[in-house]
């Protein structure tokens, strides 16, 4: 591990609430780090809509150190050569790693260190191929690790560590938790509010009093992760945890648009802004067009499918011809595809003028939650299939466990 010689890297940069509000500029709507999901130019789109800073997709530190002598390899997880990956229009940024080895999560932090603004540790991943990797929230049983890690790069980076959890089944072990984390060196702690076994069928809700206990128990700045479906949630989830601000990982997916509030004279569907999916899909396609970095077709695809999906069980035939698109000039006929879309939405909002909103809402029966209009972005949720459908209570309502497959 390098060593450092008079002034510690640790004591020259900024931390804490000085990182928060003279570096990121006091965000309090955040874009959580998605596997293949928050790419560079699904954070453009982000910002246009109100995002205030945006997360990398994970970085699996291992493979980047270990497959660094490989051209090119690098590039297809933070692409460096083309400057637009952290440049001035991807800023502020924070690059995320999982990692179960400090010297390998060193290395490939001094990498991109120079292009964000702090590195985040992935320490709440629950899918499989974590625990076979042993990262992520399959962490959470090996402290001295988990610290080693944190505090490597606090110690040696020239910005600044933070790091993204989930809760344990107690408040106090969460707590516990979190502490050891800020003396460790983590300047933001992002806790997300559920369980390591909570995701899939079984993900549930999330936990706003933990999130509120963590808070209360640390120095270092607090964001809040999970059930936030529309924008009305994310005032009652900072009033719930007192944190200083909202991260969204599926919620912001399904709506990029989560982050921005209606404006005077729009329709009222929500406090937040509902924009017609199609046009949020052309958007985006348009940006990935415009980008001299590459972004995977497999991210745009799955960007297009959750943008477009109220629509996409009815209009089948689109449904089916994004999905056999393949080969050269992908992106172009995903175009036309989101443009066919378009003229279809256009074409059934027009004949729903004149009704009032009361008439096209629907409210879902075994959530309670409001179903908008097939042509607007809106949160995808489901009933859980498992414990009887247990109820719960979340900002206020009584609804049943909704199951919502965050990636992080």
């Amino acid at each position: 591990m390098p060593g450092l010689t008079g002034e510690t890297t640790a004591s020259r940069k900024l931390g804490g609430y000085d990182l928060y509000h003279k570096v990121l500029g006091s965000p309090k709507y955040v874009v959580a780090p998605m596997v293949d999901q928050s790419e560079l130019a699904w954070r453009i789109l982000a910002r246009r809509y109100g995002a205030q800073l945006v997360y990398t997709p994970m970085i699996n530190a291992k493979m980047f150190y270990l497959n660094q002598g490989k051209k090119g390899y690098r590039d297809k997880f933070f692409d460096i050569p083309h400057g637009e990956e952290g440049g001035p229009s991807d800023r502020p940024l924070i690059v995320q790693f999982c990692a179960n080895d400090s010297d390998q999560l060193l290395a490939s932090a001094k990498a991109v260190e120079e292009h964000c603004d702090a590195v985040d540790l992935n320490l709440g991943c629950p899918q499989e191929i974590a625990r076979s990797g042993h990262y992520g929230a399959f962490l959470m049983d090996d402290w001295d690790l988990v610290y080693k890690l944190v505090n490597t790069l606090h110690q040696n980076l020239n910005v600044p560590v933070t790091a993204k959890f989930r809760v344990f089944p107690t408040v106090e072990k969460t707590v516990e938790y979190a502490r050891m984390l800020e003396r460790a060196g983590a300047q933001i702690l992002t806790c997300h509010g559920r369980l390591r076994e909570q995701r899939g069928q079984n993900t549930g809700l999330a936990d706003w009093d933990k999130i509120r206990a963590v808070k209360a128990a640390v120095s270092v700045p607090v964001f809040a992760n999970g059930n936030i479906l529309y924008h009305s949630d994310i005032a009652r989830c900072l009033a719930a945890t007192g944190a200083d601000a909202v991260m969204s990982a599926e919620g912001q997916l399904y709506n990029p648009a989560l982050f921005a509030r209606a404006g005077p004279g729009e329709k009222a569907w929500d406090v937040g802004l509902h924009v017609p999916h199609a046009d949020l899909a052309i958007e985006y396609l348009k940006i990935v067009q415009g980008l001299k970095t590459k972004t995977s077709l497999s991210a745009v695809k799955g960007h297009l499918f959750k943008l477009m999906r109220p629509a996409l069980s009815r209009e089948t035939d689109l449904r089916d011809r994004l999905s056999r698109i393949r080969g050269p000039e992908t992106v172009e006929r995903y175009l036309e595809v989101a443009e066919e879309m378009k003229g279809r939405m256009d074409r059934d909002a027009k004949e729903a003028e004149g009704r009032p909103v009361e008439e096209l809402i629907i409210v879902e029966p075994t959530t309670g939650l409001k179903i908008l209009p097939h042509w607007l972005v809106q949160p995808y949720f489901r009933p859980s299939t498992t414990s009887a459908q247990t109820e719960s209570v979340l900002q206020g309502e009584t609804i049943f466990l909704l199951v919502l497959c965050t990636l992080n």
